[in-house]
């Protein structure tokens, strides 16, 4: 019913910025939740950023407050997190993710019923 496709993920050298894209298809994309979510190699998978259905309410994780931004745009069905001032610490496979639901973006997101496959973001020292 809904099918999500992140892009935008590379290589990037520390302080350097980037900027994820996820394009979603589907009738409900505009009245879904939409957020990122994030997973190091070896690590757990949690919770980057989330973004209400008309752009009103979003929340972000202690680690990325005041470096992301989570954005998106209904008229083109895709959602953005604009990540600036890059860490080697934020180096992750990206995945972009929707629901109905705001609550199934906690508990890393177990709940959620739709994800896309991924984008690996790299950020070099």
């Amino acid at each position: 019913q809904v099918q999500l496709v992140e892009s935008g993920g590379g290589l990037v050298q520390a302080g350097g910025s980037l900027r994820l894209s996820c394009a979603a298809s589907g009738r409900s994309f505009n009245t879904y939740y939409m957020g990122w979510f994030r997973q190091a190699p070896g690590k757990e998978r949690d919770l980057v950023a989330v973004i209400s259905w008309n752009g009103g309410s979003t929340y972000y994780a202690d680690s990325v407050k005041d470096r992301f931004t989570i954005a998106r745009d209904n008229a083109k069905s895709t959602l953005y997190l604009q990540m600036n001032s890059l860490k080697p610490e934020d180096t992750a496979v990206y995945y972009c993710a929707a629901d109905q639901a705001y609550g199934v973006f906690l508990s890393r997101g177990r709940e959620l019923n739709y994800w896309g496959k991924g984008t690996l973001v790299t950020v070099s020292s």
